[in-house]
């Protein structure tokens, strides 16, 4: 008897527990551009595991082209059916948020993770050894630098074709990552980013210790980085009783309607806020590359292989970028009078910063690096205008200078020596005589990065630079055209080089890549032209995309 109740208060108590239990309801056509990209991932891991050795290459490659090709389709459906404007919305039970500047970022970081895809496809600029073509991975990830198993490795022909499914996981991660509207989901996405990208930082081919090196030393400060910004998410969930975006808004504002007993006592003590806001800032500015936490970016630049530094240093930038919008002006937009005055000071240090260091470097992948810090500064100017103006030039830029990263790593994989990439600037020597298209492809990007007219750099410090100053930040516009006369310096320092000294006779060769790369740097210099002479459509197309869904 007493048996026939106990069963009969478990089944009661499990149906009323079922019937409370909401399914959850997720939009999965909205999703469509990570699924599709993440669909990829496991299905490159099978391909792994399955397909034979010498057709895993062409597979991968394939695979990810085909993938990133369509979910940027989906992405352009989802703004075609209205979802960046009059439908943007909170989906995937308020995880992610569909709106303009999501499918903007997201479109950005697809079209140029394809172009990544190519460099890291490259098989052409190395000699054939052993009979095989060899790209600029390693033969076997496992192996010891220099050892027995890595020389059989080699000899055998292997390949690291899992440098693919790495990268598609990598973008899955920064696809959600500027979507993300709760902490959680961000934290999640910032991790599913990270960690193929340390993978990737070590298995350079060449300079294999150097590699190592670098990951290793962006594993610990990113798991730093982690540290800090989970810290800050837990802090806020204290001051708010939510990791949702809103949520948090709402209680800053003090509009919030209904307060948990539990957590009456702790809601609204503005340290936790202040300090949880602060810790979730510096994680996101870390993924930047902002002064004072950009301390990686020069090591692991020069250290990875150079299509992982490319890829990274353009498509890290624009989903952190993203994130860091979102953060600012969705969730602390009413704090904006204690973040203003800090990141001004981030501001100004970055883009002096950056600019200053770049001129002592001697070489070309480091002043990349230091480069690309002077550059997080000039749009950080633009993330600070707290304008729907300063949202569409951060924007723009992002989509410019991507391109242009790209381009100029993937130019910098063909000056080679018998070490292989001849990184150091004094090898450059020259090289407008030696090969004068490569150097004048250069020269381009370099011009861009300096910001010079007609090419899409100068459109994106414009529109930077004036939503900065409309806003009431014009000191920090003086600066930056400061910061950028000085960058000015050390680009034009090397197209000079280039194009007037002589060059050495033991001086590099210029490699005759495959189609791939050559699409890879085509299509940098032309997005580069386009985007500098003719920018309005895309200035319009980021304005139109400038809306946050609250």
């Amino acid at each position: 008897m007493s048996a026939t109740v106990v069963h009969n208060l478990w089944t009661t108590t499990a149906a009323e527990g079922i019937a409370k239990i909401p399914a959850p309801k997720i939009e999965y056509a909205q999703l469509s551009p990570v699924l599709i990209v993440l669909a990829a991932a496991v299905l490159g891991i099978l391909a792994e595991a399955f397909v034979p050795r010498k057709a895993r290459y062409h597979a991968q490659l394939f695979l990810s082209v085909v993938a990133l090709a369509a979910s940027f389709a989906a992405v352009v459906g989802l703004a075609a059916g209205g979802y960046g404007t009059t439908k943007k919305h909170i989906a995937a039970m308020g995880a992610i948020a569909i709106d303009g500047p999501t499918l903007f970022l997201q479109g950005t970081i697809l079209l140029a993770s394809v172009v990544a895809v190519f460099t890291f496809a490259e098989r052409r600029l190395d000699p054939e050894t052993h009979g095989n073509r060899v790209d600029s991975f390693v033969a076997q990830a496992a192996a010891v630098p220099g050892s027995d198993s890595e020389k059989a490795a080699v000899k055998a022909g292997f390949t690291t074709t899992e440098v693919f499914p790495l990268l598609m996981f990598a973008v899955a991660g920064m696809l959600v990552f500027p979507a993300a509207n709760d902490l959680l989901t961000l934290f999640i996405a910032l991790e599913v980013f990270s960690l193929p990208l340390y993978l990737l930082c070590a298995l350079a081919r060449r300079k294999r210790l150097m590699s190592q090196e670098a990951a290793v030393k962006y594993f610990l400060l990113g798991a730093f980085s982690s540290a800090f910004l989970l810290f800050g998410v837990a802090l806020l969930y204290g001051y708010a009783g939510s990791v949702s975006y809103a949520r948090i808004a709402e209680v800053v504002d003090g509009t919030v309607q209904s307060v948990d007993p539990a957590l009456a006592d702790t809601m609204g003590n503005d340290a936790l806020l202040l300090i949880g806001g602060a810790m979730v800032l510096m994680g996101l500015l870390f993924k930047v590359g902002a002064v004072p936490f950009h301390m990686w970016t020069p090591d692991v630049y020069q250290g990875a292989p150079t299509p992982v530094t490319g890829f990274m240093a353009a498509a890290t930038k624009v989903a952190a970028f993203g994130a860091l919008l979102r953060l600012l002006y969705v969730v602390l937009p009413g704090l904006r009078w204690d973040w203003r005055p800090v990141m001004w000071g981030v501001v100004i240090l970055t883009m002096l910063g950056g600019a200053i260091v770049a001129i002592t470097q001697t070489d070309i992948k480091r002043l990349l690096a230091y480069s690309s810090i002077a550059h997080a500064g000039f749009i950080l100017a633009g993330v600070i205008a707290g304008t729907s103006e300063g949202i569409s030039s951060v924007l723009f830029y992002l989509a410019a200078y991507s391109f242009v990263t790209i381009g100029a790593f993937a130019v910098v994989t063909l000056v080679r020596d018998a070490g292989g990439e001849a990184t150091h600037l004094s090898k450059w020597a020259g090289l407008g005589r030696r090969s004068p298209l490569v150097a004048a492809v250069f020269a381009v990007y370099l011009l861009a990065f300096a910001g010079i007219p007609l090419t899409s750099g100068f459109s994106g410090k414009f529109a930077v630079f004036k939503a900065a100053a409309q806003s009431g930040a014009g000191a920090l516009v003086v600066v930056g055209v400061i910061a950028s006369a000085i960058a000015a310096f050390f680009y034009i320092r090397v197209i000079v080089l280039m194009f007037f000294s002589e060059p050495k006779p033991d001086g590099p060769t210029v490699a005759v890549p495959s189609p791939l790369t050559m699409t890879a740097i085509g299509v940098g210099v032309l997005v580069t032209l386009v985007l500098g002479v003719a920018p309005q459509y895309f200035l319009d197309l980021a304005s139109q995309a400038g809306g946050f869904v609250r």
